[in-house]
């Protein structure tokens, strides 16, 4: 049995989750002392910590508890993954490290991300107290510190407003109606009335416990070191509609006033929410009269802040004001008395944090950005919902070139069309349903570490896999997993579509309303995403583009697609499920990767073809997309047998199987094909 002796004065909640991480993670033959030394104030910046080692000893160092934490939870990964404890000293990259969450809370009071397959499964999930307990402690051993909540109205199943009485609702619902590809993306339909027909109670919960078990998840976040804040887009009134008068205009003045008290009830209820984070939309009008839509959000948000804070004047609520559907100048213009922090959000990477490490979309708003403000990056993930990602590399070359200090508040990283709760894409028994945050942990270690520190080199991610699947070699692992997640980047650098309504890159599919799935033809008309030194296949067959031309582009996303497969064949699972099933993910993606390359070589024909009139190009071109065929084959036979087909919110309906008919018409398309087809 390990000997593991601590010394911690005080022991505070974050430390004492550190020393138990430690005694956890020794080895039976480990006989070590960790000293926690809380510093004087001031004796070292917020989070930073010292290691030091002595023999038989180490000693962590921090002036405050959450940097002893955090240096206690290197100790213990160190002890875990069989690597030497070693001297530190670390100080946080970004600041601010999030989780973007989008929280199905009720049927009555929804999120963006309702209408699929995930959030529904989840609502009852969410109201779990051993969930949040899960996933706090894993955000907290993956050193993120921020916890975003996202719903589109989220007052009636979180607070009491005495003015509104019946407001507050009592259960958990979820409606047995399924979900179809007709409802607004907007979020302005997402409750109809055969779903409040056919609605079941998952949860028997009061208003008053309701309260209870957010207090509960707000306490337990803060004793992991991490603040806790509410998102809401606007104007919606879910859970509220027709209630007191309440009504979805935004010139009616008791829904503004409804609104106002429930900010205010938000922050008196709740004592660790650390802020607001409010959005211009996706429901509010530009107007010229005095309910114009930044005007309104002041008065709802902005005078609800300070109506609370009249009550708790030593109160501190930071608000943070994304920049979507508005402007700067509008927001400072009705803003600039807000009473504390006052931040900035913006899309960092639009829809695709793995597309580009270097995406170019944020120079216009950090130019805008008024002196001394700050602003929070939106990371948002709508690439990889199934598969578990891994490449060090591309996240500490992202990581290092966010925005300085001086303009970075901190990010939060997460996905619109899915919800990461429990697991419910993969083919196992309903009771074994792991944490989405615990499928992925690599993912979100890696995201995690390196934007507390991108210095962290390749070597600690080696280990790391080593000491998760002893029985093979570490290396092999980890060149498995970067290969394959080198495919998506490559594929969203190559063929932009900026939102995910436009693009899954795991189906090739967008939703019936823009494209459906993505035909050879589309490929053929698509833009490199920007700044991305690409050609596009029109300009390179023009003659008349710039940049590393297509056919260099394809033969790179063959070169990873073959690493990908050869390093995943290589790996021998054993009995060790966890490490099959992410074989399963690296195999897939290889062939994915296959399979774009191919495809992306099928159009590329198909330009050439209609340049030149070459018939040899279009039967070179029907011959790429029936390997593209076979390539998708493989791929989804890999994919059906780990996921279930799945409704996700922003593409509708995903089965790899049935999709097969789509891959096949491609090869129709070019065998068929006329050359004024793709002129003009």
């Amino acid at each position: 049995m390990a000997n593991v002796r601590i010394q911690a004065d005080g022991c505070p909640p974050p430390v004492a989750f550190a020393g138990e991480e430690i005694r956890r993670a020794a080895a039976p033959a480990t006989d070590i002392e960790v000293v926690f030394d809380r510093l004087p104030p001031g004796g070292s910046a917020p989070q930073a910590y010292r290691i030091r080692t002595q023999p038989g000893c180490v000693i962590v160092s921090s002036a405050d508890p959450v940097g002893l934490m955090y240096g206690g939870l290197e100790v213990a990964d160190a002890l875990r993954d069989g690597i030497s404890v070693a001297d530190a000293d670390r100080t946080p990259f970004v600041a601010r490290r999030g989780i973007k969450f989008n929280l199905p809370l009720d049927l009555r009071t929804p999120s963006y991300s309702d209408t699929g397959d995930a959030a529904q499964r989840n609502i009852p999930v969410l109201w779990e107290r051993d969930f949040w307990r899960e996933f706090l402690d894993e955000m907290a051993r993956g050193r993120y510190n921020v916890l975003t909540l996202w719903n589109l109205h989220p007052f009636p199943s979180m607070v009491r407003v005495p003015e509104y009485p019946q407001v507050a609702l009592d259960d958990v619902q979820r409606t047995l109606v399924p979900f179809d590809t007709t409802f607004s993306l907007c979020g302005i339909d997402m409750i109809r009335p055969p779903m409040l027909e056919r609605a079941e109670v998952v949860k028997t919960l009061t208003i008053d416990e309701k309260i209870a078990f957010w207090r509960a998840v707000m306490q337990h976040a803060a004793d992991r070191g991490i603040e806790v804040y509410i998102f809401t887009w606007n104007l919606f009134t879910w859970g509220a509609e027709g209630k007191h008068g309440i009504t979805c205009d935004q010139t009616n003045p008791v829904t503004l006033d409804y609104f106002r008290c429930s900010v205010r009830e938000l922050i008196l209820t709740y004592p660790l929410l650390a802020g607001i984070g409010i959005t211009a939309g996706e429901n509010l009008d530009a107007r010229s009269d005095g309910f114009d839509k930044e005007a309104w959000l002041w008065k709802a948000y902005g005078e609800g802040v300070r109506d609370a804070l009249r009550r708790e004047p030593d109160r501190r609520i930071r608000l943070i004001h994304r920049v979507h559907q508005t402007q700067f100048a509008d927001i400072l213009d009705n803003w600039r008395d807000y009473p504390g922090e006052f931040d900035f959000s913006f899309k960092y990477a639009i829809a695709h944090m793995y597309a580009s490490p270097r995406p170019p979309f944020a120079g216009p708003a950090l130019r805008k950005l008024p002196a001394a403000s700050r602003i929070w990056m939106t990371v948002r993930n709508d690439d990889h919902y199934c598969f578990r990602w891994g490449d060090p590399a591309y996240a500490r070359d992202f990581i290092r070139h966010l925005p300085g200090p001086d303009q970075l508040a901190g990010f939060y990283m997460g996905p619109d069309g899915y919800v990461w709760g429990r697991d419910f894409l993969s083919r196992r028994p309903d009771p074994d349903r792991p944490l989405e945050i615990q499928r992925q942990w690599y993912t979100f270690r890696i995201w995690g570490l390196l934007s507390f520190d991108p210095s962290l080199p390749d070597e600690r991610f080696r280990a790391m896999l080593q000491a998760r699947f002893p029985a093979v070699d570490g290396g092999t692992v980890f060149a498995a997993c970067a290969a394959a997640s080198r495919i998506v980047p490559a594929v969203n650098r190559f063929y932009w579509n900026e939102i995910d309504l436009k693009m899954y890159p795991e189906a090739c599919l967008s939703h019936p309303r823009f494209k459906g799935f993505h035909r050879v033809d589309h490929v053929l008309d698509g833009r490199p995403m920007p700044g991305s030194g690409l050609m596009s296949i029109r300009d390179f067959c023009a003659g008349t583009g710039t940049g590393t031309p297509p056919p260099d582009a394809i033969a790179a996303l063959q070169r990873d697609a073959q690493a990908a497969l050869a390093y995943a064949k290589a790996i021998e699972p054993g009995g060790c499920d966890e490490l099959a099933r992410a074989r399963n993910d690296w195999l897939a993606l290889g062939h994915l990767g296959h399979y774009y390359a191919a495809k992306f070589t099928g159009a590329l024909e198909l330009g050439r073809f209609d340049r030149t009139g070459d018939k040899a190009r279009q039967t070179a071109s029907v011959a790429a997309l029936k390997e593209a065929l076979d390539h998708w084959q493989a791929y989804a036979a890999v994919v059906d047998g780990q996921y279930q087909p799945q409704f996700f919110t922003r593409v509708g309906p995903v089965d790899w199987q049935a999709l097969r008919t789509e891959v096949a018409r491609d090869i129709r398309i070019a065998d068929e094909w006329r050359r004024d087809a793709g002129e003009g």
